[in-house]
């Protein structure tokens, strides 16, 4: 509002100069007044022989106040911010982007002026994160019968600690019977039995051969009987787990019929992992010389490095087999608590590096249709798009073949922000860069 009343102030005195004092249009009179500088707009060495045909900076307007409406003030002081367009000289061409200092700050844009350096050469495929072997155990049924999980919340992810009860199998009125009584009458008899043979062949009227057969069941049913009553509970026969670790995978359901052998969850401890990696024949020639690896997870985009998780490499096939045309490439890692045995991950075999390349971060790199793009700062407050062409990366890196050079600044984070105010509006209407 005070801008528009200091305009209207502008127009009368200007109006009742040219009607009081003629001359004025001849003698190169000066409007320069205290209200018109403070606005920032300088009347020196302007012909003002009427209003209505006042120019300014070459620029037609039909009257004073339409002169005055055509200048956004704050627009213009706006980008004024550490961003002097007249000072600096630089020149904006059409393809350049402006984002100011409080918008890269706010994204928490960063950038990394380009230098030669050394590369891996990578081999990029495919893998599965597998538990090392010692590292998880199958527990299994020790007798026939129905089961029940000791506890209603142990599923996959449940920590258990050694000798904790997993699974109850109970044969309780079933046409079998129940196994503990059928194992301890078996233990009875047999015991029975031996103590007999011992007396007989005391004064050899049995064979020795005899002898050592009731021997031999006695002390298999006194084995059968006592590992079943040692774990007998209220529930049945119980299943306990013999290491520390995680329920990996339950095998069976509650209430379901089960017979001895059947197994019944896995558990392991998690530990140390294996990374198995399938390596095309085409690449054999590099394996000797892979010396780590890194890997990216399809659950949450992380790429991981071995050499950060103690990952040493196991060994690498120096056949493939008939049915696939892939060599096995393992490794071994420790867990860090976020990898999920069994999964599925993307690995780039890391072998001997190349130097006197250009790599960057593959944060910095845009996909548009095929073609790739990185955005380069070419001034405090100005960028540009280039076109660049890729090679190998390591889920981290990516060399560059083309389209950048030694010295160029590029923007390493917050490369897709830019990418949207360059489909902005980003700079202000009415607000020109011409020097």
């Amino acid at each position: 509002m005070k801008q528009y009343i200091s305009y209207a102030v502008c127009f009368m005195l200007l109006f009742w100069g040219c009607k009081s004092n003629p001359k004025s249009s001849d003698d190169g009179h000066n409007h320069n007044t205290e209200q018109s500088s403070r606005e920032g707009h300088n009347h020196d060495d302007h012909d003002h022989s009427n209003c209505g045909g006042h120019d300014h900076e070459g620029r037609n307007h039909d009257n004073c106040a339409g002169d005055h409406e055509s200048l956004d003030h704050d627009s213009y002081s706006a980008w004024g911010d550490g961003h002097n367009h007249d000072a600096t000289g630089h020149e904006h061409s059409g393809d350049e982007i402006i984002f100011t200092r409080e918008q890269a700050e706010a994204v928490g844009l960063k950038v990394k002026t380009i230098e030669l350096g050394s590369f891996n050469h990578i081999i990029k495929t495919s893998g599965k994160v597998e538990a090392a072997q010692g590292d998880e155990i199958t527990l299994v049924a020790s007798s026939s019968g129905v089961v029940s999980y000791a506890k209603p919340n142990l599923i996959e992810g449940y920590a258990v600690k050694a000798g904790e009860p997993i699974v109850a199998i109970s044969a309780k009125n079933m046409a079998e019977g129940d196994p503990i009584l059928k194992a301890r009458y078996a233990y009875e008899a047999a015991k029975n039995d031996f103590e007999r043979t011992q007396s007989l062949i005391k004064d050899t009227l049995i064979s020795r051969k005899e002898y050592e057969q009731s021997k031999l069941s006695y002390e298999t049913a006194k084995v059968a009987y006592e590992a079943l009553s040692n774990s007998q509970t209220s529930k049945g026969i119980s299943v306990t787990s013999t290491i520390n670790g995680y329920v990996k995978s339950r095998l069976v359901n509650e209430g379901e019929y089960v017979s001895v052998g059947r197994p019944l969850a896995i558990i392991s401890q998690n530990r140390r992992l294996q990374l198995k990696a399938e390596v095309t024949e085409r690449y054999y020639k590099y394996l000797p010389t892979i010396a780590s690896a890194n890997f990216r997870t399809p659950y949450d985009a992380t790429s991981y490095k071995l050499s950060d998780l103690k990952g040493r490499m196991l060994s690498y096939g120096k056949s493939s087999d008939g049915a696939s045309f892939y060599v096995p490439v393992t490794f071994e890692f420790d867990n860090v608590g976020q990898i999920i045995p069994g999964s599925f991950v993307e690995v780039y075999l890391i072998s001997s590096p190349v130097n006197n390349v250009i790599a960057i971060p593959l944060s910095a790199v845009i996909e548009e249709q095929g073609l790739y793009f990185v955005y380069l700062q070419v001034a405090a407050e100005d960028y540009k798009k280039q076109e660049v062409t890729i090679g190998e990366n390591n889920g981290e890196d990516v060399r560059i073949l083309a389209g950048l050079h030694e010295g160029d600044i590029v923007v390493t984070k917050g490369a897709y922000q830019v990418k949207m105010a360059a489909t902005a509006s980003v700079i202000p209407e009415g607000h020109s860069h011409s020097h």
